[in-house]
């Protein structure tokens, strides 16, 4: 009996987690297909004119959507031997509210907030990424990202500052009759001049102000550029690092080496 209780967990990790082989490549086609179109019905139902001609279609539809979604949570809690880890972690929580949803606005009457959480089903848009041609690609970006992250978490830091500074000397050189009534608002105007947006609803008008902003304008470019050299540059890195398409049969995670044996988030075997 446990020896076929495994085959079926195994069978069904195959299945669903795994994208190199054809069962699994067909699972996430049809995963990719159902989140698309269930979007798609969440964003027709919104149109007014349309919900009142279709309103009855897409509520059938949206339980068949809300089923299926049900039933493959279930079954990835099935395929794993430690299911604890993929309930907690980010698409378990995004596959819980893929469907989660429906049920609540079924028991809770006048819940249309809830149909922020059913459009947040397009971030399991995400799951084609484990698509064998893409999935190269995406562990390459998604590890030069991390490595990132400390460089440009500096950067924003010091941006920050500057932004500050700049909307300080603002308020002092403008001051409220000509808009900039507090830092806060000229710190406001700062971040929308530095990051070229440039809304119009507050502008200097004395020439120092005027000599402030032509040099936020300028710097705004360059602000631009570095994040972008920052990432590309570990890009370029990322090249050379190897990762394997192989998810852990115990918590689901991905991301190994190419030559590991054990989970390195679980420790469980490959």
């Amino acid at each position: 009996m446990k020896l076929i209780k495994e085959n079926i967990q195994h069978k069904l990790h195959e299945v669903i987690f795994e994208a190199d082989t054809f069962w699994g490549k067909l699972f996430d086609l049809v995963l990719i297909a159902a989140i698309l179109l269930s979007v798609l019905v969440v964003m027709l139902e919104s149109v007014e004119s349309i919900k009142v001609d279709y309103g009855e279609v897409f509520t059938l539809l949206e339980w068949i959507f809300t089923g299926l979604f049900t039933a493959e949570y279930i079954a990835r809690i099935i395929s794993l031997k430690k299911p604890i880890h993929y309930v907690k972690s980010f698409y378990g929580i995004i596959d819980l509210l893929a469907f989660l949803p429906m049920y609540f606005s079924f028991l809770i009457a006048g819940t249309p907030a809830l149909i922020v959480f059913r459009t947040m089903r397009l971030l399991r848009i995400f799951r084609i990424l484990k698509l064998v041609r893409y999935l190269s690609e995406a562990n390459k970006l998604i590890i030069a990202l991390k490595a990132s992250m400390p460089k440009i978490t500096v950067f924003i830091v010091s941006m920050v500052c500057i932004t500050l500074l700049i909307g300080t000397f603002m308020y002092l050189i403008e001051g409220g009759e000509h808009g900039f009534d507090s830092i806060p608002r000229s710190i406001y105007w700062a971040i929308v001049t530095m990051t070229t947006v440039g809304y119009g609803d507050i502008a200097p008008v004395t020439v120092m102000g005027q000599t402030l902003a032509s040099f936020v304008m300028i710097l705004g470019y360059g602000i631009i550029a570095v994040p972008t050299g920052i990432v590309t540059s570990e890009i370029q890195n990322a090249r050379f690092k190897s990762v394997s398409r192989q998810a852990c049969p115990s918590c689901s995670k991905e991301g190994h080496d190419e030559d590991a044996i054990h989970c390195k988030f679980c420790g469980e075997k490959l």
